[in-house]
């Protein structure tokens, strides 16, 4: 299953975008390298990118460069948690989180009182994960286990949690982006979350 790719030409002329914009926002992190796809064609190499994701990218660059300047939108497109501290009625007021996802967080870890980027990021997925309503409370609760135990081998890089359930009985892994996997046959694939846009939407929240 290869990715959905878009040619630089492509997407310069359906974007309306110059080479020069394009390359600046590469220059200022708010495109990753890694989506610079570089393949031989009949006139040399040539660029692609992962066309769904810098579609996405662009439009919301287009959109929010005129209230934020771009190292403000580079931040909140990091994949690096931001130096953030939020207590646990801001993230209710915020809307980041309602009570039974704190409550599943905190028949974890306890009561908590300030969350750091990254916990308001662990809260987040559960919250997203639950309000799906694919997602029972048990399986959030060791979505929420496998990803803080997992998400630090990824070290900033792009990665999606996955719920897999069959018969019955799920199991949660993290996958880096982008993949292919192939599913056994009976499985089901119940939600696939993509942690860097979860970071996004999170960062416009705060």
């Amino acid at each position: 299953m290869e990715e959905n790719l878009i040619s630089k030409k492509d997407l310069l002329e359906l974007m309306g975008i110059s080479y020069g914009q394009l390359y600046r926002w590469k220059r200022k992190n708010l495109i990753p390298e890694d989506w610079f796809i570089k393949k031989s064609s009949f006139t040399g190499q040539e660029t692609f990118f992962p066309k769904d994701k810098i579609l996405e990218r662009i439009d919301k660059i287009i959109n929010m460069k005129d209230d934020a300047s771009l190292d403000e939108l580079a931040q909140v497109f990091s994949p690096m948690p931001s130096d953030v501290a939020l207590t646990k009625e801001e993230l209710f007021s915020k809307k980041i989180v309602a009570q039974m996802s704190m409550d599943i967080y905190e028949s974890i870890h306890g009561e908590t009182k300030i969350f750091s980027f990254e916990k308001i990021l662990f809260v987040g997925l559960l919250e997203t994960l639950l309000h799906s309503g694919e997602v029972s409370l048990d399986e959030g609760k060791l979505a929420l286990q496998t990803v803080e135990q997992y998400y630090k081998n990824f070290e900033g890089r792009d990665c999606e949690i996955v719920l897999v359930r069959k018969f019955g009985v799920a199991t949660c892994f993290l996958i880096g982006v982008p993949n292919e996997a192939y599913i056994e046959t009976g499985a089901k694939l119940v939600l696939k979350v993509n942690i860097s846009k979860s970071i996004e939407e999170l960062k416009l929240k705060i």
